[in-house]
């Protein structure tokens, strides 16, 4: 399938269509998931699709998109040489190597404006234990689930969470879990910041964004705020270097794209170094990290 980004030609095609093969000069070869706003899909809309699109623009290279689901095995793609570089994915990742952090988030509350709960703002809240609380329904490769779903179990919120399903299709859309607090089926939802933002953004039913307030929660330790880079394949030094260059000089472009689909951020921490001990307010994202959106 051949596509039109940004005045020129892209290549797109299933992973399913494409073989192994090492990084080639002049192609950069990017995973992605087909259907996933506001990070990607095949139409070329997300934010992720307007970074690679930027990267490549401005070194003169050919786009070729592997599309590929993030929840099914989406760093065995960029290990098994099937693709050269994801967009997005947690700093300091232990599946694969990644590029300094461009910017960094965090898991949210959704409320419906006027509701009375839009001041919460911690998993310790009381009133958690009352509410319903609609999740990401998603489970990783070692039977782990979400950050926040799991450190809820460990607040005593448990019997009263809706799970929403993150394996999309015409009838299950990222979207539901926004809708289903704009509808009331649940009174608050916790949201990965990126696709909360968006989706309150343009929610016809008046809704807020509540960042949760730490980093890290105190009760199970389990982070609630990312930084967020590039990953690629560890071996490939000079790609990492090159495209820590392009994110030095194109900060400020990525910014505004980021703001344009209303990503809620927050100032990037300096991550503890491997072999030092992480700190409460400096969480190093290991294994847990691939859970933020999916990606395992």
């Amino acid at each position: 399938m051949l596509l039109v980004a940004g005045g020129g030609l892209l290549w797109a095609a299933p992973a399913s269509a494409q073989r192994p093969a090492p990084l080639t000069a002049g192609l950069l070869r990017v995973c992605a998931d087909p259907d996933n706003m506001p990070f990607s899909n095949q139409k070329g809309e997300g934010y992720e699709n307007k970074i690679a699109e930027l990267i490549t623009k401005t070194w003169d290279s050919k786009l070729e998109y592997v599309w590929w689901p993030i929840r099914r095995g989406y760093y065995r793609m960029l290990n098994g040489t099937y693709c050269d570089l994801v967009i997005e994915s947690p700093a300091g990742l232990d599946m694969a190597g990644t590029t300094k952090p461009y910017y960094r988030s965090g898991y949210a509350f959704v409320s419906r404006k006027g509701s009375g709960l839009e001041d919460i703002n911690s998993l310790d809240d009381p009133r958690l234990k009352k509410l319903k609380i609609g999740v990401n329904l998603f489970v990783s490769s070692d039977g782990e689930h979400s950050p926040p779903e799991m450190a809820l179990s460990q607040h005593g919120v448990v019997g009263n969470l809706k799970g929403y399903n993150v394996s999309y299709d015409e009838n299950i859309r990222p979207e539901d879990i926004i809708n289903g607090v704009a509808k009331k089926d649940v009174d608050v939802a916790i949201v990965w910041g990126p696709m909360a933002g968006y989706f309150v953004k343009r929610s016809q039913v008046p809704l807020v964004l509540t960042p949760i307030a730490v980093a890290v929660d105190s009760v199970s330790g389990f982070p609630m705020q990312y930084n967020i880079g590039m990953a690629l394949r560890r071996r490939d030094h000079e790609l990492r270097d090159s495209l820590n260059t392009f994110l030095d000089r194109h900060q400020s472009e990525i910014q505004a794209l980021l703001r344009e689909y209303s990503v809620p951020t927050t100032p990037i921490v300096q991550e503890k170094k491997e072999g030092e001990k992480s700190s409460a307010e400096t969480p190093n994202p290991a294994a847990d990290s691939a859970k933020v959106a999916g990606r395992h």
